[in-house]
């Protein structure tokens, strides 16, 4: 199995810095899980910034929840 590893972030600072911030929140999930002994070929990642808010960025408690990453199976 393959996944993907997408990294995501509230909307506080430039869309460039929230960019550069998820792409790395997800590069440190791949490289904990290489780590771990996981084939890095069967990992792609990507950040994806504030593009995708699962909740509102108007309260910490949402800004929080947006700060996330998120491991998708794919074929």
């Amino acid at each position: 199995m393959k996944v993907r590893i997408e990294g995501h972030t509230d909307d506080i600072g430039s869309m460039k810095y929230n960019m550069d911030l998820s792409s790395k929140r997800a590069q440190a999930i791949k490289d904990y899980l290489v780590g771990k002994g996981i084939d890095p070929s069967r990992i792609t990642t990507i950040g994806l910034g504030y593009t995708q808010p699962i909740a509102d960025n108007d309260t910490p408690e949402g800004r929080a929840l947006n700060r996330r990453a998120e491991i998708i199976p794919i074929k």
